[in-house]
């Protein structure tokens, strides 16, 4: 179905220039045609696979069972982008989870958490008076944070606007900068004092201080704390891991902030959904077209791309939704960008700890701790569920095998089952189960992920320490679908099989993203522009570097031709 509604053919791109071309159909550069289109332009979107989505796709990889293979849940899409788009018309349906999540514990214990707060503060009690207290006053600091953030994540960065050459153009340049630093510090002035200083707090500092400061439970702060590391290298003492604890909860399900929620037909909906809103636009998909060469004329302009094949399709305006490094280094002719530039891009870090497995299962794990009365499905299975997670260090110990090179003994393991929810990604009794898995080297020194033992062991290790809480759950399996970080660079095009396009730290967000000097989505090569989670504000399920792009590249158009 998602070849037949998108692909027409390379033929169709001979011989025809295009107002813009989109490199990559992840949901960005499908949110950034989308926009392009609706502004008027003619616009192509070239799809490297098969199917449309990068990401944020659904693959039906054992038959019966349909997987969101690599992005699994939903809350960081703006909401802006969900109603200018329309996509619940064009069929995104979300499907909120409550509880949202699920921590069992070795010693028969658990913790359930949600968006109900009286079932928090049960819950949390069962541990802590003192934190079940604590906790709406964590969730309420956090809320003010991410609406403090919201305006930034919606709106180009206040570069300094190369190539204005016009007083006028420079008057102007300055007034909008002035206007948006000024819009910030009246935010900061209604945040406080004290609010500021913790927000500067929370940026810099480890989640593990930040979450030591809030609570005294074991299980509560790790169950937290893997929102501060989830997709990165990083361990829960790293200063500014901070920052990713807040870049997740900062989303939002149908107006309730902080909710995250499944797709129904798996996260291929959402990328299929921007699609249909692209095409009724009127732009062209066209999957089965992988890009060679950003094709550059003489004077440092962009003329087009060159496809595999040798097509060569023209166009003055480029958008790439491909990561930074796969962009510059593999794309773009080295002999038109800057020395210090090229050298920065090469240079970001764009490593990866993170695996994921897809799984058919024929029941679902019945944990140990959590033996609700429920005859299918309980609570306990319908948000994420936290596997050996139960204190920060755990966590920690898990990351510094990954940087002695070796994955992690006792993976950190989000398990989520989607078909609890979603009963059309499943046959009838029987579910698919994602794991999201840390933390894995790229090239681990104990063997390689090419190697089908070394994998498979892997796998297994991740299965038994799932056993250890709900006995069973390994000869449940029916196949299963595994994605390394060689693999999620290989099959999806993710550099170092990093899911953000590069590192979310403090040194490489907002102005210095994707490096200091090019952060609004242009780039040295005229024309050229970035629209993926390489750039500003970063990565996640979001379609605001998609969108923000399509602004910036309309307003260049509209100057133009003035």
């Amino acid at each position: 179905m998602w070849r037949r509604s998108f692909s027409t053919g390379t033929a169709a791109l001979k011989d025809k220039k295009y107002d813009a071309l989109v490199i990559g159909g992840g949901h960005n550069g499908l949110t950034t045609a989308a926009y392009l289109a609706r502004g008027g332009l003619s616009v192509a979107v070239l799809e490297r696979r098969h199917v449309i989505g990068g990401a944020a796709v659904t693959e039906e990889l054992i038959p019966g069972f349909k997987f969101s293979r690599c992005s699994y849940l939903q809350s960081l899409l703006r909401p802006a982008v969900i109603k200018e788009l329309e996509l619940a018309r064009h069929g995104l349906k979300l499907l909120k989870r409550s509880p949202s999540s699920f921590t069992p514990c070795l010693d028969g214990r658990y913790l359930l958490l949600g968006p109900d707060r009286e079932l928090n503060h049960a819950e949390i009690s069962k541990f802590s008076k003192r934190d079940a207290e604590a906790y709406p006053r964590y969730e309420h600091q956090l809320e003010n944070f991410c609406k403090f953030m919201d305006p930034l994540l919606d709106s180009q960065t206040p570069e300094a606007r190369r190539g204005a050459t016009s007083f006028t153009e420079r008057f102007k340049d300055k007034l909008q900068k002035s206007v948006f630093w000024a819009h910030c510090l009246r935010r900061a002035q209604s945040l406080g004092q004290k609010d500021m200083v913790d927000f500067m707090d929370l940026l810099l500092s480890p989640a593990s201080k930040v979450l030591n400061n809030w609570f005294e439970t074991d299980v509560l702060k790790a169950t937290l704390a893997t929102d501060a590391v989830i997709g990165t290298t990083a361990s829960v003492h790293t200063p500014g891991s901070g920052y990713v604890l807040l870049h997740h909860v900062m989303g939002e399900t149908d107006g309730d902030r902080g909710i995250w929620s499944y797709v129904e037909g798996g996260m291929g909906s959402v990328s299929l959904a921007i699609g249909n809103a692209a095409k009724e636009a009127g732009a062209n998909i066209i999957t089965g077209a992988e890009v060679s060469q950003v094709l550059v004329e003489e004077d440092g302009r962009v003329e087009g791309v060159l496809l595999n094949d040798g097509t060569r399709v023209q166009s003055s305006v480029v958008l790439s939704n491909a990561t930074p490094y796969r962009t510059f280094v593999e794309l773009v002719p080295d002999s038109v960008l800057p020395d210090d530039f090229l050298r920065a891009i090469k240079h970001a870090d764009y490593s990866s700890g993170t695996t994921k497995i897809n799984l058919a299962v024929d029941r679902l794990p019945q944990f140990e701790s959590c033996k609700l009365n429920h005859p299918d499905a309980g609570p306990q299975h319908r948000g994420t569920i936290h596997i050996g997670s139960e204190r920060m260090e755990e966590i920690h110990s898990a990351c510094q095998d990954a940087v002695n090179g070796v994955p992690s003994r006792r993976p950190i393991i989000e398990m989520t089952i989607p078909s609890v929810l979603d009963k059309t990604i499943s046959p009838p009794g029987k579910h698919v189960v994602n794991l999201f898995i840390q933390y894995t080297p790229y090239d681990p020194s104990d063997g390689s992920w090419k190697d089908p033992a070394y994998r498979e062991s892997f796998a297994q290790r991740c299965f038994s320490l799932i056993d250890e809480y709900a006995p069973g759950f390994s000869s449940s399996v029916i196949g299963y679908d595994m994605l390394t970080p060689p693999d999620l660079e290989r099959e999806i095009g993710l550099t170092g099989g990093n899911i953000f396009h590069g590192a979310m730290g403090l040194d490489s967000l907002f102005l210095m993203r994707p490096v200091k000097g090019w952060s609004d989505y242009r780039t040295p090569v005229r024309g050229l522009y970035l629209c993926g989670s390489g750039a500003h504000p970063g990565g996640g399920v979001m379609g605001a570097p998609g969108r923000n792009a399509a602004h910036v590249v309309l307003q260049d158009i509209k100057q133009s031709l003035k």
